[in-house]
């Protein structure tokens, strides 16, 4: 009664009093599915994500600039003591309740695009998450970090679901964040006015180095892949031949796209401008 109490509140806050209609099982298939969370906060073992600790967080990244800890999201930890408002905020605006700054690698600079309603349905389901006993850590940093990631954010309206390209690229971006990662990285971060899709990133781990690709429709990008080719690379990790792909992309959760979605995403790909890879 509590949290249906405070859903309640952040839902007329985040809608600007208007009614919004977020669910657990909306909630649910953005966790699971196309958000990803799973990748960073839920603990990895020999053979991938260890599900019985589903979200109770883990250690991502540990490099010079810092030691990133994805934090226990279930109720056994921190948020357990936020309002549904701070909740919201903390992953729209990356602030806690104490005012500190959530830093990389978490995709704030994406999730500020999150809608009102999609928002609300993330908090509602990590509501219903069972309680996992887990301390990952706090994360460090040896890199300063602004005050914050952008003016306050009101209000978000989500495009209209459906097979388009702005349903595409509001998926690819706010949701699923596929272009932070799959954008040439400069100074201060992923150089999207330059460089939206052209790739570039390393990303190190168990599996060695893989390097975030090309996927602007130019010819050194996904323009060579039919549109079954993409989706196999997307959902399955596989590319034509059946080639595996390496990590950190979580194909297993984008596996749970709906047919729409992907085809949006698909859409919106095929519609970025064409860039060849740098040199």
């Amino acid at each position: 009664m509590k949290h249906m109490m405070m859903l309640g509140a952040v839902c007329a806050v985040l809608a600007g009093g208007a009614f919004a209609a977020p669910s657990v099982e909306r909630g649910e298939y953005i966790v699971r599915g196309p958000g990803g969370c799973g990748n960073c906060h839920t603990p990895m073992g020999p053979d991938g994500p260890v599900m019985a600790q589903e979200l109770a967080g883990r250690l991502v990244e540990a490099n010079d600039m810092f030691t990133a800890i994805a934090p226990n999201l279930t109720p056994a930890g921190a948020i357990a003591g936020w309002s549904d408002a701070e909740l919201a905020h903390a992953i729209r605006e990356g602030l806690r309740p104490d005012g500190s700054l959530i830093g990389p690698p978490m995709p704030i600079g994406m999730y500020r695009g999150l809608g009102d309603d999609d928002l609300a349905s993330i908090v509602m389901f990590l509501r219903t998450l069972p309680a996992v006993e887990n301390d990952p850590g706090t994360s460090s940093y040896n890199i300063p970090l602004p005050p914050a990631y952008g003016p306050p954010v009101t209000a978000v309206t989500a495009p209209v679901a459906g097979v388009t390209v702005e349903y595409g690229e509001y998926l690819a971006t706010s949701i699923s964040h596929c272009m932070e990662c799959h954008t040439t990285f400069g100074p201060t971060g992923p150089m999207l006015e330059t460089d939206l899709g052209r790739g570039g990133f390393e990303f190190h781990g168990p599996w060695g180095v893989s390097v975030a690709p090309n996927i602007t429709s130019h010819d050194d990008g996904i323009a060579k892949y039919s549109d079954a080719e993409l989706a196999a690379m997307i959902t399955r990790g596989k590319r034509p031949g059946d080639v595996p792909m390496l990590p950190p992309m979580p194909y297993g959760h984008f596996a749970q796209l709906t047919d729409d979605d992907l085809a949006a995403i698909i859409l919106y790909l095929r519609a970025l401008p064409p860039l060849p890879d740098k040199g």
